[in-house]
């Protein structure tokens, strides 16, 4: 009997044991992996786990590693532990989760840095940036394409909507392409997974709903695989930059299933309300659900106006609605005054620049942030990699809001620490002035005049990335094939004081507008899948017409690599006159012109007119044909002409 009593006690004494070992099980931590050696010696380790917040302490008697603090969120399942590791080197840590009735421990491995974070160069104004997006580019696995585990997808290239199957591999087999056309960098759209569930014909293929801040979608490859594809770009000196999102996440991220704060969320009533009223977020609310209504009722979206971020007169309702209001009713807002959250979104960032290896940071909806939780970023990252790049979308059309985002700018109370801006007055200007005749005063490239005279605005203009069109946009080129139109574009994008970005297929003449839907400007690269019959990333794939482009595009692009005159040299522009638009930049002698007649007829340049900056010169080249052009007298322009040339 007193055996019986015996084995009884240490089952029901193993079985309390396995209780209270499963409810504090540890799922997961974040960051997966850590550094040691960066200024900033503190790290938050959100941990995950059922019912880990009621663990009473944490330890480790790893060297060099202080626990600093325990933070104990509103839900049971998180919990925030706040590391030094001052003095730390390389290794795995042990660390030690206790509570009354067990005991949990979790290796967590430290690791040495490659590098100096002020030997990490960004992009600058020496680089042109070309963007692509994953999914629409290349395929170069097709055992990635319909995976299991993932919410319901479709990968059907028929709909402009849905997944096309492309990835990071398809990207690397062709770098040499980028290195053949003569771009520099590569800014993919994000490729974190974004495990939403395709709804009425739509999808997250464009990677702006992150469901997992530390793992590359497994549709576009694994982490090993981004890695692999950063390492072989470097070697043919191509940089990476990677597009972030700290504005929002994704519906299917665990944060939301289980918030692990009420404020880890803008309008955390509503998202509660979304949960309770069991539907999937993706199809909207549930017809005549009561709690569906009352979601209804509290949910706020973004005004998408973002001037009140920097009016001095913005009323409070306004600001909130900017800033608090969610982008879509399926990206939830995250709260980046919430300290604990903008940390994890710091060290996130962080955390890719070391184990990846990227040169640059592009950051979506920028202004939609807190401003300070922004700033508190780029400070970090700046004190950190002194000559690193991030540039943020600031989408204004009016130079003054885009300059008074930039680092040390003289026109905003609080230094935003940004370095880089969008130049989105550019891309305004620019797409009505392709389908206006130039005239004396304001239309055609006077716009570009127009837009470039306010330069004095920005601290450092060649900061600020330009573009024709990207993702978001229609192309360039709309439904047609206006070459004259694209060629004077892509001139002035070359060579003013600018940090320029091509949007993948310009080069071969992609065209399509948003009208019907956004896939139409986001279509697959021909040649890039299996079964094209048309493969552009070869000559002999192309047309004559594409082959026309892609050539004269070309030569212009590796004519500004390393060229002084356009990366360091000064500008000076001249107003439009007879229709015709001049740029010069100099520098040591050497001067380059930009001319570009804005009209549908013939001109003339008056040489007399620019004499400031043609001097006593006779003889220029043309960068693109080599053929010499007389300055002696003055030139004639054919329509739309677009001429680049230096002496």
């Amino acid at each position: 009997m007193r055996r019986i009593l015996l084995l009884t006690a240490i089952m029901m004494a193993n079985v309390l044991t396995m209780s209270a070992a499963k409810k504090n099980v540890i799922e997961r931590i974040e960051p997966t992996d850590w550094f040691v050696g960066l200024k900033n010696p503190t790290v938050q380790l959100m941990v995950y786990g059922q019912g880990i917040r009621d663990v009473e302490s944490v330890t480790t008697d790893y060297p060099g590693v202080r626990i600093d603090s325990l933070v104990r969120l509103d839900s049971p399942n998180y919990l925030l532990v706040y590391l030094n590791l001052r003095d730390a080197q390389p290794g795995t840590m042990k660390l030690k989760f206790t509570s009354k009735r067990s005991k949990t421990t979790a290796d967590y491995q430290l690791k040495a840095r490659e590098m100096a974070g002020d030997k990490r160069m960004g992009f600058t104004n020496a680089d042109v940036l070309y963007m692509l997006m994953p999914d629409r580019f290349a395929s170069g696995r097709a055992d990635n394409d319909q995976l299991k585990g993932l919410n319901t997808y479709v990968n059907d290239r028929t709909q402009p909507s849905l997944r096309h199957g492309g990835d990071l591999e398809g990207i690397r087999q062709h770098l040499d392409y980028f290195n053949q056309l003569g771009v520099t960098a590569l800014w993919f759209t994000p490729v974190l997974e974004n495990n939403s569930p395709d709804n009425n014909g739509f999808s997250t293929y464009h990677g702006y709903a992150t469901t997992d801040y530390y793992r590359v979608d497994p549709r576009f490859g694994t982490n090993a695989e981004y890695r692999r594809l950063t390492d072989e770009a470097h070697a043919k000196g191509l940089k990476i930059v990677m597009d972030m999102i700290f504005n929002h996440c994704g519906f299917e991220h665990p944060w939301v299933a289980d918030m692990p704060s009420k404020d880890w969320f803008n309008t955390p009533e509503w998202l509660s309300e979304k949960q309770a009223s069991g539907r999937n977020p993706m199809t909207g609310f549930a017809d005549g659900s009561q709690n569906g209504e009352a979601a209804k009722s509290k949910y706020l979206q973004t005004s998408y106006k973002l001037t009140p971020v920097k009016d001095p007169y913005a009323s409070q309702i306004d600001l909130h609605e900017t800033v608090d209001g969610w982008f879509v009713p399926s990206m939830p807002d995250l709260n980046q005054r919430n300290h604990h959250v903008m940390t994890y979104l710091i060290q996130n960032s962080i955390w890719w620049i070391e184990t990846i290896g990227i040169d640059g940071i592009r950051m979506d909806t920028y202004p939609y942030a807190d401003a300070r939780g922004m700033a508190s970023w780029m400070k970090r990252l700046d004190d950190e990699y002194p000559n690193f790049n991030v540039v943020g979308e600031t989408w204004v059309t009016e130079p003054a809001y885009t300059a008074s985002w930039q680092k040390n700018s003289r026109l905003s109370s609080e230094n935003s620490y940004l370095k880089t801006v969008m130049d989105f007055a550019f891309f305004d200007r620019l797409s009505m002035a392709k389908n206006e005749e130039t005239d004396g005063w304001w239309n055609g490239l006077n716009r570009l005049y127009n837009s470039f005279c306010y330069d004095y605005l920005y601290e450092d203009p060649t900061h600020v990335m330009a573009f024709i069109d990207n993702h978001d946009t229609d192309r360039f080129l709309g439904n047609g094939r206006d070459t004259l139109a694209l060629k004077q574009a892509l001139a002035l994008l070359l060579t003013v004081r600018r940090i320029p970005q091509l949007y993948y297929g310009t080069e071969i003449l992609m065209n399509g507008t948003k009208e019907v839907t956004d896939g139409n400007v986001r279509k697959d690269f021909p040649g890039g899948f299996p079964g094209d019959k048309h493969n552009a990333f070869n000559e002999e794939g192309r047309t004559q017409a594409e082959n026309q482009m892609f050539s004269w595009l070309s030569r212009l692009l590796h004519w500004r690599q390393n060229n002084d005159v356009i990366i360091q040299g000064k500008m000076t522009q001249f107003i439009p006159y007879n229709g015709v638009y001049v740029i010069a930049r100099q520098h040591k002698g050497r001067t380059v012109l930009t001319i570009l007649n804005g009209t549908s007829q013939k001109a003339v340049m008056p040489v007399g007119r620019y004499a400031e900056v043609i001097g006593q010169n006779v003889k220029a080249t043309d960068v693109i044909s080599g053929r010499t052009v007389r300055l002696d007298h003055d030139l004639n322009l054919r329509p739309r002409q677009t001429l680049i040339v230096e002496f």
